[in-house]
């Protein structure tokens, strides 16, 4: 029979869960919640980590609910109080070792595979209030507290700390510029999760309402362990709603990899195979550790705020197909750009099978959505980006990525972006294939393309060789390098809004906006003719077809301030009689104001409403751009869900633009 145990992080000592002697912990109403049981957290805040022991089950969930939204905090730092003053304006504190148990945050460097920055930062963090303060590689550069170059909030990159070891004590220097840290909230990362399972398979949890915040994540490459501050753990059926996730040293929500301890940071520990090698043989050896749909992913993130976090919003590979994030607001990841590496954006995601991502507000990233291998059957739709590139003036560091709204990067698809307002100067980044582009308003450009896949080694082509998989599973069907192409760009608006730089569309910065770059690919008429069908087969003489570009199919785009257009493009709309604007803004209560005039511009030109049938398959999965259940996609909803009718359809996100 369910049951609901209480926790009050004020009540005595000693209770055994119920409303009138409530626990003072949640881990203690986790080592004996059951499927069907309510946890519910009174207000406070809850220095523990939270390991869950038990699953549920799919109709009787294992819920942890915060009494009153975001009153429960679970941190993963402790307050540290007693500092010296040490010199100008930097402090000094002593912690014993024995708080960190088996972990110490002030000994474990951020570092592993795809990190591509100076192995220098610690996975701790010293933070005064919610200000994560900038780590030094040396004393003096504590004391001089000077402004960070590489820093997207320069002011703020003045806060420094820097630590040592000295016997079983971890020595804390910190440059609080002029505040007294005696009388502020300060308080350093100790723990490394706030609430995650150590075992698999720990299925049907649901997590509402919880402010979770400063852990001591580790770096989360695809081929290790994934930590986070939150996550699942690779199980089933977790949902996260309504909860605030924030100050992550790495990563804050994690729907990531189980630990697999022949393949875990296998390049970093091991190099001796190629890093593209290593992310095969995690993909193959998924199957033999349960990767498949009755056992993982299926997950639901909604209505939550993840901000300042320095590597990932959200992360995951492998555990989160089939998931859904919708509704969240992400922003300020990475942003310190303290830490560099091929890992880091607002939501990454390898192995994004199946994965939508919806109604999401997502900005000030480095970069927006990175969908890495195997985006097949990925949707990013009515999302909100703007804001995803490096401020101007800030130089990048060591190691950092480019920045963009969405990447994709070595999918064979179908990946469909859709009905999303898309405003940074890059919007999509594509060294890939297969993807459907529809109804998007993008002020910015199409970049990687025909790029960004193979290498040169040995004087020899290295081809980058990436799994596709049986359709809406995860079981592999096989393996192939990107052609290119393949691709769908149907009703879009692009406007030309930045200086146009002097980078080609085989550039990732490269910011012209439009779909001239795609003339490099044949129409299918042009590709099929290749193959002589209806003649005898000649599979000798067929290798530069088959390993030539893929088609394209795009129509019914407008372009406004000279955005460039695809040659072969039959039906489109090229504005040359005025200037177009689109500009948002935003008000205090998360509301936005926008002010456009594309609308008058485009005067009578209206679009078709097309669906998956228009959009057709991607070639290698050879799986239609259809919905998760294998159902038709009609495009006749737009941002605001409101629908489009007939074949008098506006171009971009909105249907109706007197309803904006």
């Amino acid at each position: 029979m369910s049951k609901t145990i209480y926790v009050n992080k004020n009540a005595a000592a000693g209770g055994c869960g119920s409303k009138d002697a409530p626990f003072t912990s949640i881990q203690e109403a986790a080592a004996i919640a059951a499927a069907g049981d309510t946890v519910l957290v009174a207000p406070g805040i809850y220095r523990e980590a939270v390991h869950p022991l038990r699953a549920g089950r799919e109709s009787e969930r294992i819920t942890y609910k915060s009494e009153v939204p975001l009153g429960a905090v679970i941190t993963g730092a402790e307050e540290v109080k007693d500092w010296t003053l040490y010199e100008g304006n930097v402090w000094t504190a002593r912690v014993d070792n024995a708080i960190f148990g088996d972990y110490n945050p002030y000994t474990t460097f951020v570092c592993g595979d795809w990190y591509f920055a100076p192995t220098i930062r610690h996975t701790g963090a010293v933070f005064l209030g919610d200000l994560m303060m900038y780590e030094t590689a040396s004393l003096q550069e504590c004391i001089d507290g000077e402004v960070e170059v590489h820093s997207w909030n320069p002011e703020e990159s003045r806060y420094k700390w820097f630590t040592e070891q000295d016997g079983d004590q971890t020595v804390l220097y910190a440059n609080f510029q002029g505040k007294d840290p005696n009388r502020e909230q300060v308080e350093i990362s100790v723990r490394r999760n706030c609430f995650m399972p150590e075992e698999n398979g720990i299925n049907y949890i649901t997590v509402s309402g919880f402010l979770i915040t400063k852990a001591a994540t580790t770096w989360a490459p695809p081929a290790a362990y994934q930590d986070g501050m939150i996550g699942p753990h690779w199980s089933k059926g977790w949902i996260i709603e309504d909860c605030e996730v924030s100050n992550s040293r790495c990563c804050g929500i994690s729907l990531g990899k189980y630990r697999d301890e022949e393949n875990d940071m296998y390049f970093y520990t091991k190099r001796v195979k190629s890093p593209t090698q290593m992310e095969r043989d995690a993909v193959c050896r998924g199957q033999y550790h349960g990767w498949l749909k009755e056992k993982i992913g299926g997950h639901l993130i909604r209505r939550c705020h993840v901000h300042h976090c320095e590597q990932t919003g959200i992360v995951g590979r492998m555990g989160g197909v089939f998931s859904t994030i919708e509704d969240c607001h992400i922003h300020h990841i990475c942003n310190s750009a303290q830490l560099g590496g091929a890992e880091t954006a607002g939501i990454k995601l390898h192995a994004a099978i199946d994965v939508t991502i919806r109604r999401n507000h997502i900005h000030n990233c480095i970069e927006g959505v990175w969908l890495d291998w195997e985006s097949q059957g990925a949707r990013i739709s009515q999302n909100l980006f703007y804001a995803n590139r490096r401020p101007d003036g800030t130089e990048p560091c060591d190691g950092s990525m480019f920045s963009c709204d969405v990447f994709i990067e070595v999918g064979h698809g179908p990946t469909l972006i859709d009905n999303n307002i898309m405003l940074s100067e890059v919007c999509i980044v594509m060294p890939s294939e297969g993807l459907g582009i529809v109804h998007n308003l993008m002020l910015g450009s199409i970049s990687y393309l025909n790029a960004g896949v193979d290498s040169i080694v040995n004087d020899q082509r290295e081809p980058r060789y990436t799994p596709y998989h049986i359709r809406h599973r995860t079981e592999v069907a096989g393996f192939m390098t990107i052609l290119h192409g393949d691709d769908r760009v149907y009703n879009n608006i692009m406007i030309q809004t930045y200086p146009v730089n002097d980078k080609t569309p085989q550039d990732f910065d490269y910011n012209k906006a439009g779909t001239a770059a795609f003339d490099i690919f044949p129409t299918y008429e042009e590709w099929i003719a290749q193959f002589n069908i209806g003649k005898e087969p000649d599979m000798k003489g067929l290798g530069k077809a088959h390993f030539g570009h893929l088609p394209v199919w795009i129509e019914g785009n407008a372009y406004f301030n000279g955005a460039n257009v695809f040659a072969k493009e039959k039906k489109n709309y090229i504005n040359d009689s005025g200037k177009a604007f689109f500009d948002l803004t935003a008000a205090e209560d998360g509301s936005f104001t926008l002010d456009t005039n594309i609308y008058e511009l485009l005067g009578d030109y209206r679009v078709d409403i097309i669906d998956s049938d228009v959009l057709g398959k991607a070639f290698e999965p050879e799986q239609r751009f259809e919905n998760t259940d294998g159902s038709t996609i009609h495009f006749d909803t737009d941002y605001f869900g409101r629908r489009r009718y007939g074949t008098n359809a506006y171009p971009g996100p909105f249907a109706d633009p007197d309803k904006i």
